[in-house]
């Protein structure tokens, strides 16, 4: 990251994904509304795997653009072996895609050996990557005070909904809109990387009295004076909410069309064959039968009971 092409390569990589869980989420809840339930993943119909493998090739990327391509000696370390501090974002921004890998190579794995606990456990190595996502990016070794500082906090409320549907998912896998909200919020993610990518490394595009300047090696966007930083982090405030209109109207409409294509169909369910039925019918008609008799042998036992005693004087 920390280039145009290093947020926004990355945003279409959440975007796709996330707008491919829109689509099939939808679609399966459109078409199984009562017997829902949400997988972590979907497999591809030519190949299974297609889209925890395009994590794993995605992260790998990530990892060896972070460490090894980017840097000017294509390693990242100092000459006595320790880490500089001009490349603690670079192993940051690469944990985070290990922790992508880790979770789709894993989620593969408990495929293959479908266990009871997979789809938990995979949802937990979901959670655990945005965690990690989330805790880096808000202890990020880059600077927290200008305009990247406010759209990587910005980010931080999108992927801190990522992490929370994924854990609330654990614990009610039947909920179509928990699916649906971390769905839109891993497409944001991706959306909100290219919009940063964008509008911080584009001269043009930079907030008045602001300017690109060179610091240990990357670019990085400072303002001439307070009043022109403060008018910088509103305006991304402003873009962000902006954005979140564009996504919420977006999904509704992307429902909405879906809808129109496979439509909400009703799922009826059979309660019990004839038999039981004629079981049922002999059971309730069993029990009007002892009501009744019992309640003619109250009746005798009360007329008996009070029948008038004869008695020798």
């Amino acid at each position: 990251m920390g280039t145009l092409i290093g947020h926004v390569v990355p945003g279409f990589g959440f975007l796709l994904i996330g707008l491919w869980h829109l689509f099939n989420h939808i679609k399966l809840h459109l078409q199984h509304p009562n017997s829902y339930t949400a997988p972590t993943w979907f497999p591809a119909s030519k190949f299974k795997y297609a889209e925890l493998l395009l994590i794993i090739l995605g992260s790998s990327a990530s990892i060896a653009m972070e460490l090894f391509i980017s840097p000017e000696k294509h390693q990242p370390f100092d000459d006595d072996g320790t880490i500089p501090s001009n490349h603690l974002h670079n192993f940051e921004h690469a944990t985070i895609s290990m922790t992508f890998l880790v979770y789709a190579a894993l989620a593969i794995i408990l495929d293959k050996l479908a266990p009871r606990a997979q789809h938990g456990l995979t949802q937990l190595l979901g959670a655990i990557a945005f965690g990690q996502q989330l805790l880096l990016f808000h202890l990020h070794s880059t600077d927290h005070m200008g305009p990247e500082g406010q759209f990587h906090w910005l980010l931080q409320l999108v992927i801190l909904v990522s992490l929370t549907t994924t854990l609330i998912g654990i614990g009610f896998p039947k909920s179509f809109l928990v699916s649906f909200v971390r769905s839109l919020s891993i497409f944001f993610q991706g959306l909100w990387f290219i919009v940063m990518g964008v509008m911080l490394w584009t001269p043009g595009l930079i907030s008045k009295g602001c300017f690109l300047n060179d610091e240990d090696g990357h670019k990085v966007v400072r303002c001439q004076s307070e009043e022109a930083r403060h008018r910088a982090l509103s305006l991304v405030n402003l873009q962000f909410s902006w954005f979140l209109i564009v996504v919420a109207v977006f999904g509704v409409a992307f429902y909405l069309v879906l809808i129109k294509f496979y439509g909400e169909k009703v799922e009826y369910f059979t309660l019990g064959s004839d038999r039981e039925y004629e079981e049922y019918d002999d059971v309730e008609s069993q029990k009007k039968s002892n009501v009744g008799d019992s309640k003619g042998f109250v009746d005798h036992m009360g007329k008996t009971a009070f029948a008038p005693i004869d008695m020798e004087r």
